[in-house]
């Protein structure tokens, strides 16, 4: 995993910026017990409709995983046989970050970050798949990008439906989480499309990254995970969430606190041996919705592996790991 032996050397003066550092915490419920290849960074993962889940993650031309069951996983190898040409405008290894997989109009959608670690001169492009298994994927280039002069960073993307419209949030430090609207047909920006911003934190260097957005009942609910990943035992990341009634925003969270102003209400943080989850994704199994993210092993030297967990809601429509 490249970035994330690049991410072990440069964290450190990171973390001397943030607020907050990684405790054991009994309350939150452990993961699913998962075997076979566990490693995973940034997972994306699905019920394909051919029967069967596969993962998708950072490390490798887009690591792979499959399972029949979502017990036992099995590497899959990557989305792609050889990085699309492009890629090396971002990274100099074409090493892709954080995909997103989702399906709609007969297809599956994988989108995916190129870029370096510590600059926002990145981009976001998407694939497409009949069947969303790895070697069938076929590469549709860019979808939105940026540069050192803006104040977003193109990555981590991910997609959401609303009101017949499709949209994609992203974002990582450089002022947080962003949202476009995309072309349906193309699955790429609208021309001209408004930048929305959803949410930020008021301490530099404004960590937070990594959306996902759901739907339940009346609310949009915003996932994102908070302070610094890719250190191993030391990683802080930690996922928060709030929600509104319109996609573009404004969130809050359940004490009314504006995302915009560092609000969240915490989902998930590190306890016992399962530090630093994040890099999370959401996806429905059976009319239930599961929470997959990573964590770094305390047990294993820090290794990242794959969390899951169900997602249940409150009364009042709050989520809840169990």
């Amino acid at each position: 995993m490249k970035r994330l032996r690049l991410a072990a050397i440069l964290a450190a003066a990171v973390l001397a910026l943030l607020p907050t550092s990684a405790t054991a915490d009994t309350a939150y419920p452990d993961p699913q017990p998962v075997t076979g290849q566990q490693i995973i960074h940034d997972p994306t993962v699905m019920r394909l409709k051919s029967g069967g889940y596969v993962a998708y993650s950072t490390g490798g031309i887009i690591g792979a995983r499959v399972s029949k069951d979502r017990n036992h996983w099995d590497d899959a190898g990557n989305a792609f046989a050889t990085p699309p040409a492009w890629w090396y405008e971002y990274n100099d290894k074409a090493d892709p970050w954080a995909p997103d997989l989702s399906y709609r109009d007969g297809r599956y959608w994988l989108y995916y970050a190129v870029s370096s670690w510590g600059t926002n001169h990145s981009a976001i492009g998407v694939a497409t798949s009949r069947t969303g298994l790895p070697g069938t994927w076929t590469d549709h280039g860019k979808v939105f990008t940026s540069e050192t002069t803006d104040p977003w960073n193109a990555i981590d993307p991910a997609i959401m439906g609303a009101d017949g419209r499709l949209w994609m949030s992203f974002g990582s430090y450089w002022t947080g989480i962003r949202m476009i609207e995309l072309n349906p047909a193309t699955g790429k920006a609208l021309p001209g499309t408004e930048v929305h911003h959803l949410a930020t934190r008021p301490d530099a260097p404004y960590a937070v990254e990594g959306p996902y957005i759901v739907k339940h009942g009346r609310y949009y609910y915003l996932f994102a995970s908070y302070d610094a990943c890719c250190s191993g035992v030391n990683s802080t990341y930690k996922i928060r969430v709030g929600r509104s009634l319109k996609v573009t925003g404004p969130y809050v969270d359940s004490t009314g606190k504006p995302m915009l102003e560092g609000g969240g209400d915490l989902l998930l943080a590190g306890h016992g041996r399962y530090i630093g989850p994040g890099g999370e994704s959401i996806f429905r199994d059976r009319g239930k919705d599961v929470l997959a993210y990573h964590y770094y092993d305390a047990d294993d030297q820090g290794t990242p592996k794959l969390g899951l967990n169900r997602l249940n809601w409150t009364k009042n429509g709050w989520p809840v790991v169990a």
